[in-house]
């Protein structure tokens, strides 16, 4: 039976290596279970009908075995009546019905075998679906979980990515506020430089008349001296 034999593939396999291959696991352990689901109301409506076979043959059996005691009951009759002939037909329709009564008890013992084997066997697929649900819904938590904690990990990327990019920019900043103030120092002395040489260059022409007139009044004492010598 190929409903039995998937059954048996399902429970048997590794649902856990069935998934890993599956694009979407989620869908595919839905679909399984839709299958088996579905697989299982087969089962049910087949355990159903050798369970109606059962009690078919059953009733045959006993309508059978009630006929056969019929009979009986008339063959005492017809002998109590002193009318053995009457007493021989019914002996041998109950000889006849007994022949058939040893064909319906077998098929009534097949019937019933059949009839446990399925129940059986339906009863068993039942827990097998209802464990396979409960694996379902465990599976899913898990996959939920993973699907949490891998969201997690994209944003915990993220922050160091995040984390990456302001560390950059600090550098950035701080190499633009060194390349400033190194301008901010060179202007300075550029500065500096010039207020020096334009203050040496005032002061050069400021002290001129100052020396200038200190020469000419040593010539003239000079010239003072001498004259007064030669006189």
């Amino acid at each position: 039976m190929g409903i039995l034999t998937r059954f048996k593939d399902i429970m048997s396999s590794n649902i856990n290596a069935l998934l890993d291959k599956a694009e979407d696991p989620e869908k595919m352990i839905d679909q399984c279970m839709r299958n088996l689901t579905s697989d299982l109301n087969k089962v049910k409506s087949e355990t159903a009908t050798v369970m109606a076979e059962e009690q078919r043959t059953k009733r045959e059996l006993d309508e059978c075995t009630a006929e056969i005691n019929k009979q009986v009951e008339y063959a005492k009759k017809a002998i109590a009546a002193g009318n053995e002939d009457d007493a021989k037909v019914f002996l041998q329709k109950k000889a006849t019905l007994t022949e058939k009564q040893a064909d319906l008890q077998q098929m009534y013992a097949t019937a019933q075998t059949n009839s446990a084997n399925m129940k059986a066997m339906y009863n068993k697929l039942t827990k097998d679906v209802a464990t396979l649900e409960e694996r379902r819904d465990q599976i899913k938590s898990k996959m939920k979980m993973a699907k949490a904690q891998e969201k997690m990990n994209e944003m915990t990327s993220s922050s160091v990515g995040a984390n990456a990019s302001m560390d950059a920019f600090s550098r950035y900043e701080e190499k633009a506020n060194k390349m400033l103030d190194e301008a901010n120092a060179k202007a300075e002395l550029n500065n500096a430089t010039f207020g020096n040489s334009q203050a040496d260059l005032e002061a050069k022409y400021d002290a001129a008349p100052e020396a200038s007139s200190d020469i000419d009044a040593e010539l003239a004492a000079l010239k003072a001296e001498m004259g007064s010598g030669a006189q």
